[in-house]
């Protein structure tokens, strides 16, 4: 008998690096059939810190590595693609807000574009401003969220405090027009709910030099922290082949050098109007998928503060917008957005009743998550959780 079954991690037998021994040792091992007496089930969740929400990692170890780390779904499963089809559509547009808690304004905007587009609703052009104000200081939100509590993973817990001041700050503003914190539901079929008023333009215009301010305390207090960059450079690379197998998109596939952005790549709304880039990381590393998400950021406040020199006068709704007793024509649409993990897609199909006769939800978390099983197996279990971590992940929108 080979060594490797005596002796799993007596290295020279394969290879010196132990994740290179890791793979071959998963391979002759868990695909014939042979169980290592050595190795330790582990659960993380369904309820447990590292996961962000209710979802479960089966992880088998054989000491501190990670055998396999396998994602079990299921625990929050609401079925919103089936309510989208007995739900009128005016019944369901709330719905969108609680796929994903953190940016639920892009949710909104892939919603009432579908049925837009499907009916041939056109969106007028401060209704298309307010929008994109909305979205991005949102998607801010969102990614300030997620920076502190993916330091917190890695031990650090300042930061959270601070990501939470500036979420604060934001959800101050979009109160205005969503009436909500969390769940909002600010769009409608044809425009806003709402418009945005003098106190809403001033305290966003106050935002973004406070925000660039703090980026840079950002950088300061973690970015160029000698022991945080050790933790995440080379941990977890994952390269364009593993995204687009997976279907990856967001920040994780521009963490993989893919300048790919729904904005840039399928514009909708205004965004062809605006001036911003779409950051890429130099490795494909865990710290690749962090610089990308603080360098959106960046380009998401420059966004907003173009929005607010040109917002135009003008109605914030079509004067013939749908009433809640509408019924779209029949057809079918889709309609995708950029949200803070990647790209939304709404597919949805009509026959003329009351409700949709199909709705397909695309939510980029899922696909993300799908290759954390891959990208950890021969890992450490420490960097299996920054990898985790590295993904960005909101589970309401993974297990819908």
């Amino acid at each position: 008998m080979s060594n490797l079954f005596v002796n799993p991690f007596h290295f020279s037998t394969i290879s010196e690096n132990p994740a290179d021994m890791l793979g071959d040792f998963y391979s002759l091992n868990f695909e014939k059939g042979r169980v290592d007496p050595d190795s330790m089930i582990l659960n993380l969740g369904p309820q447990h810190p590292s996961t962000h929400g209710v979802l479960r990692i089966l992880a088998e170890l054989h000491g501190e590595y990670v055998l396999r780390a396998e994602p079990v779904l299921g625990y929050l499963h609401r079925m919103h693609d089936f309510m989208g089809q007995v739900k009128t559509p005016y019944q369901f547009l709330p719905n969108t807000g609680r796929v994903d808690y953190l940016h639920p304004v892009a949710w909104n905007w892939a919603y009432c574009g579908a049925l837009e587009r499907l009916a041939g609703l056109e969106v007028p052009e401060r209704a298309e401003y307010l929008r994109i104000i909305c979205c991005e200081l949102n998607r801010i939100a969102s990614h300030v969220m997620w920076w502190g509590a993916f330091v917190m993973d890695l031990g650090g817990f300042t930061p959270i405090l601070y990501a939470f001041e500036e979420r604060e700050k934001i959800n101050d503003l979009l109160q205005i027009v969503t009436g909500s914190r969390l769940t909002m539901n600010s769009m409608r079929f044809g425009g806003m709910g709402a418009d945005l008023d003098d106190r809403f333009l001033q305290k966003a215009a106050d935002f973004i030099p406070y925000m660039r301010e703090r980026l840079k305390m950002y950088d300061r207090l973690v970015t160029g922290n000698v022991i945080f960059r050790r933790r995440l450079e080379g941990v977890g690379p994952l390269d364009e082949e593993i995204c687009r197998r997976y279907g990856a998109t967001g920040p994780v596939l521009r963490g993989a050098g893919v300048a790919y952005d729904v904005r840039r790549a399928e514009p909708y709304g205004l965004y062809d109007r605006f001036d911003f880039e779409i950051p890429v990381a130099e490795s494909p590393d865990c710290l690749g998928r962090y610089l990308v998400r603080l360098r959106e950021i960046e380009e998401s406040l420059k966004i907003v503060e173009q929005a607010l020199a040109r917002i135009p006068a003008g109605p914030y709704k079509h004067p013939k917008a749908p009433k809640v007793s509408w019924k779209p024509p029949a057809g079918e649409a889709y309609f995708a957005v950029e949200g803070g993990r990647g790209k939304i897609g709404i597919h949805v199909v009509s026959d003329g009743g009351k409700s949709n006769y199909r709705l397909k939800l695309r939510a980029p978390g899922f696909s993300n998550l799908s290759l954390f099983a891959e990208a950890a197996r021969g890992t450490l279990l420490a960097d299996a959780l920054a990898i985790l971590g590295s993904l960005d992940l909101v589970i309401p929108e993974v297990d819908r």
